[in-house]
């Protein structure tokens, strides 16, 4: 049963490891500290599996997990993340290289999102990754109505940076 738990899991992680490296783009400066973070959301996710019931898709849920991993992480220890070690953990997961052109473009886009504050990048990153204001409303806790207020002042702030 455990074998076929952690198979699950590591399959659904691969499947959806994007999010994870997107948050850890967003909530990191450095490739040592988003490696980090990204062992720690990964060990979060695999200790919150069992209890994951399948209300909602599975990217969804990760979601939810992954960023309040990383909001917690950061408000505790300002910017500093300790992290536990993943050879506890038996499987291994295939990390995809990214792109450095793409690297790049997105690099003036992640320095004006990371100026916001932790639930505004939160929604910012759900946004962008085409969730819709429904679902975003339900991975943050807040009301649908409040991410679209949230959303449209958040565009307009990151206009007059992007484009003084």
């Amino acid at each position: 049963m455990k074998k076929e738990l952690e198979h699950q899991f590591v399959s659904n992680l691969e499947q959806n490891q994007n999010i994870v490296h997107k948050i850890c783009r967003m909530y990191t400066n450095d490739q040592d500290a988003h490696n980090d973070l990204f062992q720690e959301i990964t060990i979060q996710l695999w200790k919150a599996y069992p209890k994951f019931r399948g209300d909602s898709k599975f990217s969804t849920w990760m979601y939810r997990v992954a960023l309040n991993t990383a909001i917690t992480l950061y408000r505790k220890s300002k910017r500093e993340i300790r992290t536990q070690n993943i050879d506890d953990i038996s499987f291994k997961i295939k990390a995809h290289e990214y792109n450095d052109e793409t690297e790049q473009q997105l690099k003036l886009m992640y320095k004006a999102v990371k100026e916001l504050n932790d639930i505004d990048k939160a929604l910012v990153f759900l946004y962008l990754e085409d969730q819709s204001y429904k679902e975003i409303s339900s991975t943050l806790g807040i009301s649908e109505v409040n991410a679209r207020v949230k959303m449209n002042r958040i565009k307009s702030a990151l206009k007059k940076v992007l484009n003084p």
